[in-house]
């Protein structure tokens, strides 16, 4: 199995996308990591129907992930090829184990290193693993056999509308594990041992990830009709790209709220609502930032290799920040699974969380403050990758 690499990247990458990957990051590590009993609740999941601004953090990254494999595959031409194969099957692999790693040290953590019979199989970067690897392998196969992406819609509302007619007559929607579709499927083919236990169904189940899969395609096809061929570079073709993305998320957030009276926002289950709402935020925020930080461009200092009068994307210290999680997304999200859990196990974040209690009163903005200081220590074990433009990636 190849080992993750360190590679020094050139700068001629979408900012505005490594901008929406550090935004989303950073919200992921944040909303994990909060302390106490007092979180405010924007910054929980929502129990079951509804949808919080923590419910947006792992949809947007499936997005921003479609968007990123479209751009990575296009440097193929989406041509298949046996290395093609070999890479994103192990890519899809790596994934998957590093998602079983995270839940195998939890479990060693907490005192139960060889408990495997308990280990959990699914999670966050499993999820991610499969939707990649999924994607990956459809856009190839739609090229090779279709010779375009015309057919991605159909796959994409193919896939919803099965997901959510089995929703509808399994009851995908009911609070109890005893009936509902998704939990009944995921014990008996996962086992009860090794699912997650904090609500009726567990929220990365092998049947909502077809949905999830859909999600990721939603963020791939946006890409090809937003980023195509001369469509990704700045002044008009930028001004194109960020009206598509735009167009396309309206299009999205209009169907997902129109679908949500039938098939309700719900992150649990990771409903057709969900997506398509959830997708079209993802692409509107993506358009913003294509404003903001691609077109709204400033005069670079002049030197020997830059000539006077070139343009380079706004890079303030916002952006900066959000660079150093974008670019660097795997490797800080993954140490901020590792130190959460070494904080937790030892007690080093309760004697943290009071510490700050002691200063802040309120226990809601004690519980934020402590997260907000754990973002802040990834972001100095992020900077000097940045600064080098070192991208440890698989």
């Amino acid at each position: 199995m190849s080992n993750p690499t360190i590679t020094r990247m050139s700068s001629q990458r979408l900012i505005s996308l490594d901008v929406l990957r550090g935004l989303t990051v950073m919200l992921m590590i944040f909303v994990n990591n909060g302390a106490g009993e007092q979180i405010f609740a924007q910054l929980q999941h929502s129990r079951w129907n509804g949808m919080t601004l923590c419910d947006l953090v792992f949809p947007f990254f499936l997005f921003i992930m479609g968007v990123s494999t479209y751009l990575s595959l296009r440097k193929t031409q989406f041509v298949w090829s046996a290395r093609l194969g070999r890479k994103i099957a192990r890519r899809t692999l790596l994934l998957f184990v590093i998602g079983l790693a995270i839940n195998w040290f939890d479990m060693a953590c907490s005192g139960r290193p060889f408990d495997l019979s308990h280990l959990r199989i699914m999670g966050v970067m499993q999820r991610i693993a499969l939707c990649y690897g999924a994607t990956a392998l459809i856009a190839v196969g739609c090229q090779r056999w279709l010779h375009d992406f015309r057919a991605m819609p159909a796959i994409i509302a193919a896939l919803l509308g099965a997901y959510g007619a089995l929703l509808l007559m399994g009851q995908g929607y009911a609070y109890d594990a005893a009936i509902n579709l998704l939990s009944r499927v995921d014990q008996a083919v996962l086992g009860h041992a090794h699912l997650y236990h904090k609500s009726p169904v567990d929220p990365e189940g092998l049947v909502s990830t077809l949905a999830a899969v859909a999600h990721t395609l939603a963020g791939f096809y946006v890409a090809h009709w937003a980023l195509g061929p001369g469509r990704d570079g700045a002044g008009p073709a930028a001004r194109r790209s960020m009206m598509r993305f735009a167009a396309a998320g309206t299009v999205l957030a209009v169907v997902g709220l129109a679908l949500s009276p039938l098939l309700p926002l719900n992150k649990r289950v990771w409903s057709p609502s969900y997506v398509c709402l959830s997708c079209g935020l993802a692409a509107l925020l993506q358009a913003l930032l294509i404003l903001l930080v691609d077109l709204w461009r400033r005069p670079a200092p002049h030197t020997a290799a830059t000539p006077t009068g070139t343009l380079r994307p706004r890079q303030g210290t916002a952006v900066s920040l959000t660079l150093i999680f974008g670019t660097n997304p795997l490797f800080l999200y993954v140490a901020s699974e590792a130190i959460a859990i070494v904080l937790g196990a030892t007690g080093i974040k309760a004697a943290a969380y009071d510490g700050i209690h002691a200063i802040v009163a309120n226990g809601y903005w004690a519980s934020a403050a402590y997260a907000a200081l754990f973002v802040a220590v990834h972001a100095l074990m992020g900077y000097p990758l940045w600064r080098r433009h070192i991208y440890i990636k698989l």
